[in-house]
């Protein structure tokens, strides 16, 4: 039921976000267009920016659904631009209303993940301390979100399979090299 909940609740915020700026939308609203009482918001979440990073990451999670391997990274992070692509009113309206800094957070950890998980794959055999895997995630994944925020804030306007195949072939055969630098 909890999660019915939420869904519901991100729903309500989502269609608020077509008629309204994410700073004009109250709990209140949320609650009344969802049909449930205030504190069963607060029961699922702290704040209505608890809500819209949930419904971040839940949407960026779905995306990536069994896209986290070497082979597959590509059409991981392509889901995640048509995810963005697909939710452009919500996206574009919680992006006018919160600080950049605010959007990397959401998107940070699930990148870093992603990213982590590849490097995983590509270190096999190859002895890397686990600080500087992450080191290494963490260069891929702001190189990756830095493409997304610009492309956001450009309205969109570019081909997302166009910036995820020039992302690749600027990183085509890197994580291994910068792997083999860390090794023991």
């Amino acid at each position: 039921m909890s999660q019915v909940t939420k869904r519901a609740l991100e729903q309500s915020l989502k269609n608020l976000l077509l008629k309204k700026p994410l700073t004009k939308i109250t709990v209140g609203d949320i609650t009344e267009d969802c049909g449930i009482n205030r504190m069963t918001f607060y029961y699922h979440f702290k704040d209505i920016y608890d809500l819209v990073e949930w419904s971040c990451l839940e949407d960026a999670k779905r995306a990536l659904e069994e896209k986290k391997t070497y082979d597959t990274w590509q059409q991981g992070f392509l889901q995640i631009f048509k995810a963005v692509q697909e939710n452009k009113p919500f996206i574009l309206n919680v992006c006018r209303c919160v600080h950049r800094e605010q959007v990397e957070k959401y998107l940070q950890p699930l990148v870093d993940q992603l990213l982590l998980d590849v490097i995983n794959e590509e270190a096999t055999g190859i002895i890397v301390r686990d600080e500087d895997k992450q080191f290494i995630a963490k260069v891929y994944s702001y190189m990756f979100i830095g493409l997304m925020l610009d492309w956001i804030k450009d309205d969109m306007r570019e081909d997302p399979k166009q910036i995820v195949d020039n992302l690749s072939k600027v990183i085509k055969g890197s994580i291994s090299t910068a792997l083999s630098r860390f090794k023991l």
